[in-house]
């Protein structure tokens, strides 16, 4: 893969690269200093994937990222020193169309093939993403029986690439009093996931807090899937985390979490499919729509990256194509005071 490293400290640049350098596969095409030097460099010679830093002279990682997204789009994980100061960067960033994040591997402390190895196993399914596409089949089910005593509501909302800031736009013009459940399923590592709720809230006015294990969706609640194991919705209608499938290629998967909504809730329930890159979601969507749940996904306009919401509409998984400002308006009619 050819990649490239965004990034003003020496320090950093050559633990990238030693860390790179234990897959021979990787190819490091340039390095760039700040934010502008990228955007210019990536016009010149576009690489694979970007190492994305946050901090820089002259221009960020934020803006160099909406740059490059709005002017020679292509995959870009952000790395950084210190998440617990860069949570809302990172987010940010993620809403500009950034993949994912992981921090800066440690140069010269313990065994540098394991520093290295949550950089290399981000850059796997970065390649597996942008280079292959899912041919799962899908899957029949029966349909669930919708009990009258137990028809509240579900939002199943799935994103990635872009989905911070698309999360932010459709839970922020939702009331406080949206009587519904919502259940986020976000592609971002569990040790942002915290401070990715609580960012969620602060921007969006609405309480949102990580799924436990073991509760059910409540009305009124906003979840957000909080571990690098799948989230799905069991038989009894709580929410488990799991390992299983071991194959997926994110964690957490929408798949996995769209099709357990398919195959087990009880009430009414839409699923909505926002902006990101690849087809993670589409075939879950899919079985949502064939059990008689509304599905909708984000149009191509409004979508920061318009590859999952692309590929649900592809497959015909989607009842409704809708711009993201279109979205929360209609989840309130299906669901009223």
């Amino acid at each position: 893969m050819k990649i490239a490293i965004v990034n003003d400290m020496p320090m950093a640049v050559e633990a990238l690269r030693r860390a790179l350098a234990f897959e021979p596969a990787h190819q490091v095409i340039w390095v760039a200093s700040n934010g502008a030097e990228a955007v210019k460099l990536c016009a010149e010679q576009l690489p694979d994937l970007i190492l994305m830093d946050l901090i820089m002279p002259i221009m960020d990682g934020i803006e160099a990222t909406r740059r490059i997204m709005a002017e020679t789009p292509c995959a870009i994980v952000i790395v950084t020193v210190d998440r617990q100061q860069n949570v809302h960067r990172v987010f940010e960033a993620m809403g500009h169309g950034a993949l994912d994040v992981v921090d800066t591997p440690a140069l010269g402390a313990g065994d540098p093939r394991e520093a290295a190895a949550p950089l290399l196993r981000k850059i796997l399914n970065i390649g597996w993403l942008i280079g292959q596409q899912r041919s799962s089949p899908t899957r029949a089910m029966a349909a669930p029986v919708r009990e009258a005593a137990q028809r509240q509501g579900l939002v199943a909302i799935g994103s990635s690439a872009g989905g911070p800031a698309a999360l932010e736009v459709l839970l922020k013009a939702l009331p406080t009093s949206f009587p519904a459940a919502i259940v986020l399923v976000q592609h971002v590592d569990q040790v942002f996931a915290a401070g990715m709720a609580e960012w969620l809230s602060s921007a969006s006015g609405l309480a949102v807090r990580l799924a436990s294990e073991g509760e059910p969706p409540q009305p009124g609640q906003v979840l957000l899937a909080g571990t690098n194991h799948h989230i799905r919705l069991l038989k009894n209608g709580n929410l488990a985390y799991t390992a299983e499938p071991v194959n997926e290629i994110y964690r957490p998967s929408i798949d996995v979490f769209f099709e357990s909504v398919a195959r087990y809730w009880r009430g009414d329930a839409v699923g909505v499919l926002l902006t990101g890159m690849g087809r993670d979601g589409a075939q879950g969507l899919k079985l949502m729509r064939q059990q008689g749940f509304l599905t909708i996904a984000q149009d191509q306009q409004s979508s920061a990256v318009y590859g999952m919401p692309k590929a649900a509409a592809a497959i015909d998984a989607a009842v409704e194509v809708r711009p993201l400002e279109r979205i929360a308006s209609r989840l309130m009619e299906i669901f009223p005071k």
